[in-house]
């Protein structure tokens, strides 16, 4: 009897360890370096890859499946929506990278938050899934392309030059203009309106415009096999792309701006005019 009972409890936690998402459990202990340092901001990332998922992958399948008008305007508030309640988070590999190679977050920050990221987007997609079947709504999409002739090709050039304007996007919107009272509105309006001319122009990849979105999307709903990715094409598109998109995104940045590339100052640059530097008026009457 006793061991029928410790068979089956044995069998109960080897089916329920088949639900749990691959490397979970290690993004999750990521939260917790540096005794606990960036907690935060891995909270807020995790939240903010959950909440992005829901509120921009339900449009067309949850709301506005018969109405692209609705469906957008959905999206376009989903993009608003997940960034003000989640934190403002990067929620996106490349944006974090292309911040750890401007100088905006430390080698560690950016570690967490990418798997802050990814705990996200692993919890997210089979969890939405399960709500679908449960209540009997269409389930998510994701980013996916095919490997036949030169499509993984486009697909790379395509997730370049996506991530490459998002990322213009972005600092455009977040570091150049100050839009006054109604800043935070007009901005995030203005980045959700870009991201869904991004999603129509670049289409050939999905587009993900994330790596940790294609990448937890593949796990999950590519098969249902829960493993990640096998194929080397997956990371050359999705994550080689816009990483090198990333680098020269910020390249490109501290040339006009000013600033430094991993920690290192350009021999050219800056185009924008500098504010002058302020004079130490005691040390000048000395």
């Amino acid at each position: 009897m006793v061991s029928s009972l410790i068979g089956s409890l044995c069998q109960s936690i080897k089916e329920g360890f088949s639900y749990i998402p691959p490397g979970i459990f290690i993004a999750i202990a990521t939260a917790f370096l540096v005794e606990g340092k960036y907690l935060k901001q891995f909270r807020q990332e995790c939240l903010g890859s959950l909440l992005m998922i829901v509120c921009t992958f339900s449009a067309g399948k949850w709301i506005g499946k018969d109405s692209m008008q609705v469906a957008w305007a959905s999206h376009f508030l989903g993009v608003i929506t997940s960034d003000y309640f989640g934190g403002g988070p990067h929620v996106n590999p490349a944006v974090t990278f292309n911040m750890f190679c401007l100088g905006k977050v430390s080698y560690t920050e950016a570690y967490i938050r990418v798997a802050a990221q990814m705990a996200g987007g692993l919890i997210a997609f089979p969890a939405f899934h399960a709500i679908s079947d449960a209540m009997g709504l269409t389930p998510f999409g994701g980013p996916e392309f095919k490997l036949q002739g030169d499509q993984p090709v486009e697909a790379f050039l395509s997730e370049f030059c996506a991530m490459f304007l998002l990322l213009m996007l972005i600092y455009t919107v977040n570091w150049e203009y100050n839009f006054g009272t109604y800043h935070y509105i007009i901005k995030q309006s203005l980045t959700a309106i870009g991201i869904r001319t991004l999603i129509e122009v670049f289409p050939t990849a999905g587009p993900a415009m994330n790596p940790m979105l294609a990448t937890t999307w593949n796990v999950f709903g590519v098969g249902t096999t829960f493993e990640f990715p096998r194929d080397m094409d997956h990371y050359i598109v999705y994550w080689i792309s816009p990483g090198i998109s990333a680098i020269v995104a910020a390249v490109i940045y501290v040339i006009y701006a000013g600033g430094t590339i991993f920690g290192t100052h350009l021999p050219i640059g800056p185009i924008k005019k500098q504010p002058p530097t302020p004079v130490d008026t005691e040390k000048k009457n000395k």
